[in-house]
């Protein structure tokens, strides 16, 4: 513990509080910058306008930034708090579901219910616990791949727009592979502004909310609500909670549940999909980058919640990008922002050997991007690889039950 008495001399680092503040607002830029493209993508793909996908960019950015910064001050450690990637990704392969972008939001509001109902019931945490890592890993794995698709698909479609953007992406992924993402966003900007004007839309340069009610159809609880509750619980809230545990930092998650579910259910009718704890980001405010003294990491999360909340303000110039972008440029950003989760979703589903062939069959459903009963790919290929596991385990049980009999005999 430092000392804080009148007597202890200030340390050079001490003195600077533009440190932790200097690496919350870089954890804000690098989390907004690299994937913003993914969640417009996803609010567009299940039906919202460009206006309704602006409210939800920046009623996202100021409820996860408030909430960052009381988590924060409350707990005096570095709590910050993302958007779902993985289930903006899921929104964009689950596209239109039967009620439109009203069921949207009616699921969005239920995977907040969730969400805040594991904070408040462990029973529900430890059935989540219970899917296999690698078939949960699969079916993000399977979410992600045809998104991941898109860059390829540019580069044949528009070459001369997409070619740059690849290209930066490579040669920055070499020699600064953290901004290979934000320097292949910053060449398809350029891109964008030298080949169309930006329009900005009815709403101007600055977002305006716009709630929707919410109806709820089994469609979309099922197709949308579910997946995204079971990728948002795997892939970032618990390897958020391992990356500050790994700092030292070990935050009862029973607020955190509680309130990122609370204001994903409450800011869902402005298109607020998923809040959730940090995973990537949560590196540059926990670590010794942030400040040398882990009790005053907590400034730095604080004022990336802070940035947050000024980012949003943004969020209408955002949607011009990509409204205004050649057909396939942003998709193709949001490809390459997501190779990185492709590869760490197929690492840990192939893993396991005992579990790689259910692993598998998550995978090919969840890519495939059927929709059958009006339900998306990620549900059935969660269905389809739990049982394939399941038949598998009920096999091994009766051959070692015969086994055990003919022993006996």
């Amino acid at each position: 513990m430092s000392a804080t008495g009148p007597s202890a001399a200030p340390t050079p680092t001490d003195a600077r509080l533009s440190q932790p503040i200097l690496a919350g607002v870089v954890a804000s830029f690098v989390g907004f910058a690299s994937t913003f493209a993914v969640v417009l993508s996803g609010l567009r793909a299940v039906g919202a306008t460009a206006d309704q996908a602006a409210s939800g960019l920046l009623a996202i950015c100021v409820l996860m930034g408030l909430l960052t910064i009381a988590l924060s001050v409350q707990a005096k450690m570095p709590v910050l708090l993302a958007w779902s990637t993985p289930g903006a990704a899921l929104l964009v392969s689950a596209g239109h579901v039967d009620g439109g972008y009203a069921a949207a939001v009616g699921a969005f509001a239920v995977c907040g219910a969730l969400l805040a109902l594991t904070g408040l019931w462990s029973g529900l945490g430890r059935l989540i616990a219970r899917i296999p890592v690698p078939i949960a890993s699969a079916m993000l794995a399977g979410v992600l791949l045809p998104l991941c698709f898109e860059p390829v698909r540019a580069a044949v479609d528009i070459p001369a727009s997409v070619g740059p953007v690849v290209v930066a992406w490579a040669v920055l992924g070499v020699v600064a592979r953290r901004w290979a993402v934000l320097g292949a966003l910053a060449v398809a900007i350029v891109v964008v502004v030298v080949s169309r004007p930006l329009h900005a839309g009815p709403t101007g340069a600055l977002p305006v909310l716009r709630a929707v009610a919410p109806t709820f159809t089994p469609a979309a609880l099922i197709g949308i609500a579910l997946p995204l509750f079971v990728v948002t619980m795997a892939s970032q809230n618990v390897p958020g909670t391992a990356v500050l545990a790994a700092h030292g930092f070990r935050p009862s998650l029973r607020p955190v549940l509680v309130g990122t579910g609370g204001v994903t259910a409450a800011g869902a009718p402005f298109g607020v999909f998923a809040i959730n704890l940090a995973a990537i980001t949560a590196a540059l405010t926990a670590g010794e980058d942030a400040h040398p003294d882990p009790d005053r990491r907590w400034l730095a999360s604080g004022a990336a919640g802070v940035s947050y909340v000024v980012l949003g303000l943004g969020a209408g110039l955002a949607t011009a990008l990509v409204t205004s972008a050649p057909a396939g440029l942003i998709e193709a950003v949001a490809g390459l922002a997501l190779l990185g989760s492709l590869a760490a979703s197929l690492t840990a589903a192939l893993a396991d050997d005992d579990l790689r062939e259910p692993a598998l069959v998550t995978f090919v459903v969840s890519a495939s991007g059927i929709t059958s009963l009006g339900i998306s790919a990620a549900f059935w290929g969660l269905v389809a690889g739990l049982a394939l596991l399941g038949i598998q385990r009920a096999g091994f049980l009766v051959g070692r039950r015969d086994a055990t009999g003919a022993a006996d005999r």
